[in-house]
């Protein structure tokens, strides 16, 4: 039997034990449609955010990069549950050594397509952009609602939680930090 083929069969079960006939009209291809939807979702397991920054260019540019709302859904490795939000991903070049902007938000991609905590997550996307570059210093802010928060337990919908990653400059030096945050504050 193949993982996919387990993964069915496993949903198929779920909804028997919440007490689901998984045969009726309505259900019956429900546990193709999550199986499918677990591959999608989970789909940056086994691989490295880092190894999406495969442009990267001598372009002589010596000040901030930031790209910022970048948006993503991830699942809580807790409640799997989803939770979702923005990243803002900055840093300051090194010898003037950028990446294209698409690869900063294909490694938010990769981090977030997995089990997950938010803070691990953040962690994640700024070591792999300082690994990858190498720059004077990295900045990652991600503020994400968890629906683990908002549809069961505590019940706080619109409540957010924001986790940030300072790494270089961005760590050493709260003036530089500052720039970052009204950067990213700024519309």
């Amino acid at each position: 039997m193949s993982d996919f083929e387990k993964l069915q069969e496993t949903v198929y079960q779920l909804l028997e034990l919440v007490g689901e006939n998984p045969d009726r009209e309505g259900l019956l291809d429900t546990p193709k449609r999550v199986a499918k939807m677990y591959q999608e979702v989970f789909s940056g397991l086994g691989r490295d955010p880092k190894d999406e920054f495969t442009a990267v260019f001598s372009e002589g540019h010596e000040e901030v990069v930031l790209v910022k709302d970048i948006p993503f859904h991830s699942m809580c490795e807790h409640h799997l549950l989803p939770f979702y939000g923005v990243a803002h991903v900055a840093y300051l070049p090194s010898n003037g050594k950028v990446t294209g902007l698409s690869k900063l938000a294909r490694a938010v991609e990769v981090a977030s397509k997995r089990p997950q905590l938010q803070e691990r997550l953040t962690a994640q996307i700024a070591t792999a952009l300082d690994e990858a570059l190498s720059p004077e210093g990295v900045f990652v802010m991600v503020e994400a609602e968890h629906m683990c928060m908002t549809m069961r337990g505590i019940k706080k919908p619109g409540s957010k939680t924001i986790t940030t990653v300072a790494k270089g400059i961005y760590k050493e030096n709260v003036h530089q930090r500052q720039e970052i945050l009204s950067m990213i504050h700024h519309d």
